[in-house]
């Protein structure tokens, strides 16, 4: 019996164990990816996948547009469910849900019923923590293993046009900053990263029009945060607050996140609110919608979905459509215009003639932000038009380049990783261009059947897709 029972034993230990889950390394920290560039350097991300193709796994979640935030095996995403504003964290490596934290508001602000969410804003996260921001309740801190560190409570905002927040929080070494551009006492809000505490609020009395994300810029030395509104890019001093330079005369309406690479500062935006590119005069839009005859439009004179789209041209915020606001808003866009800049560092003051190194007028995205990748600006505009400029001199490569099979409206912004870039329409199609080239090399071409507003975020050899109901993971 005795050498039986060593055999036995011996069989036991020779047992192999489960396989430990691998670790995964890596970092998408916020919107759009680190400081907002749409880049990571370091990835492989898989060519071809889809819904049944190169799945890893996908899970279930409560739908809103916000994108994944990654930290090495964690993904953070907001939601929205119930009535509640909620903070989750999933394992990166096979989507089990790990925490889940929300609040439920007093109110809850205006935004566009279709494509918007209460939860809009992506989380930001430096591995130790993780901050949300909820324009109907301000700013929650965790841990990453969700226990709460601190929360700053906001007024509801009332976004430009009741679209609703669309802005995300960044976070700049010990710091914590929040885009407060509203239709009115718009501002720029920093909190102290540990403690919560405000460090500083700077005014922004001429910024309504915005919903893209602040970017970090070290500019000649000075650590500067910029963000485009109102007409104008402005850098403020991350220390102080104080407003360093402005840039005149680019779009009204801002959607997108500027991006710096190798020093030098790149925006580009687009809105139907400027010169280049005019609403229908009052005269049209009164014929076409005033169905009472009695010179004014009210909303119940439009359908409710038409509706969501168009309230931002009430520019008094009377609850209805005058000439006075079509007047304003003609005022408001005289000197703006639809463009991508370049701007090279070391300006201070009004940097309009002196900084601009080149700029570019066509093919201009109207939400989805650019990148810059190996020397290339790109971006996408609606109708699945692609364009690549010389960062350098701003000529392009090639310029509003249809996407084959991929029309329709774009929010997910472009990113980029080992030669190729991923873009994603509103409907579904998401497509894989090579890098470089005098055209778009479509590499991969796949339709989810389900609409795509999130940005996909790309890290080590996986991409993480938020669809309307699900989160999903690919790769090997």
């Amino acid at each position: 019996m005795k050498p039986i029972y060593l055999l036995t034993l011996l069989s036991l230990c020779l047992v192999p164990s489960a396989p430990a889950a691998e670790k995964i390394h890596g970092t998408w920290s916020q919107f759009h990816g680190d400081n907002g560039s749409g880049i990571a350097g370091n990835a492989r991300p898989p060519v071809k996948f889809g819904p049944t193709d190169g799945v890893v796994w996908s899970v279930d979640v409560p739908w809103s547009p916000s994108s994944p935030c990654v930290w090495d095996d964690r993904i953070f995403l907001t939601t929205f469910d119930k009535g509640e504003l909620e903070t989750r964290c999933h394992d990166a490596r096979d989507g089990k849900l790990l925490w889940a934290h929300g609040v439920k508001p007093a109110a809850i602000e205006d935004y566009h019923n279709t494509d918007g969410s209460p939860a809009a804003s992506t989380p930001a996260t430096d591995g130790k923590n993780v901050v949300s921001y909820f324009g109907s309740y301000g700013v929650i801190c965790y841990n990453t293993e969700g226990k709460e560190l601190w929360r700053y409570e906001l007024p509801v905002a009332l976004s430009a046009g009741q679209y609703g927040t669309g802005t995300s929080p960044i976070i700049a070494g010990n710091r914590v900053i929040i885009s407060r551009d509203q239709h009115q006492n718009s501002s720029l809000l920093t909190l102290d990263l540990k403690t919560g505490k405000k460090v500083w609020d700077a005014p922004r009395p001429d910024s309504s029009g915005s919903f893209g994300t602040p970017t970090l810029w070290n500019n000649n030395g000075v650590d500067e945060i910029v963000l485009g509104s109102g007409g104008h890019i402005k850098g403020y001093d991350l220390k102080t607050g104080d407003e360093r330079w402005v840039i005149d005369g680019v779009t009204g309406f801002v959607c997108t996140t500027p991006v710096v690479a190798d020093g030098v500062l790149y925006f580009a935006a687009w809105s139907n609110a400027t010169v280049d590119s005019p609403l229908p005069s009052w005269e049209v839009f009164l014929k076409k919608y005033d169905k009472n005859g009695d010179g004014v439009v009210t909303f119940d004179e439009i359908d409710p979905r038409s509706l969501q789209y168009m309230r931002g041209l009430d520019a008094n915020q009377d609850g209805k459509f005058t000439k006075e606001d079509f007047d304003i808003m003609k005022a408001g866009s005289a000197h703006c215009e639809n463009l991508v800049v370049a701007v090279k560092p070391g300006g201070t003051g009004n940097i309009t003639r002196s900084h601009v190194v080149w700029k570019y007028a066509k093919g201009l995205p109207y939400v989805p932000s650019p990148i810059y990748y190996d020397g290339r600006i790109y971006y996408v505009k609606d109708g699945g038009l692609i364009t690549s400029l010389n960062a350098k001199t701003g000529e392009a490569f090639y310029t509003q380049e249809r996407l084959p099979e991929a029309a329709g409206t774009y929010y997910s912004s472009p990113v980029a990783a080992d030669g190729r870039i991923y873009v994603a329409s509103l409907q579904g199609k998401l497509t894989v261009v090579k890098a470089g080239g005098e055209k778009p090399e479509i590499l991969h071409q796949v339709d989810f059947g389900d609409r795509i507003l999130a940005t996909p975020a790309l890290v080590g050899d996986k991409i993480y897709l938020r669809t309307t109901g699900k989160l999903w993971a690919f790769g090997k």
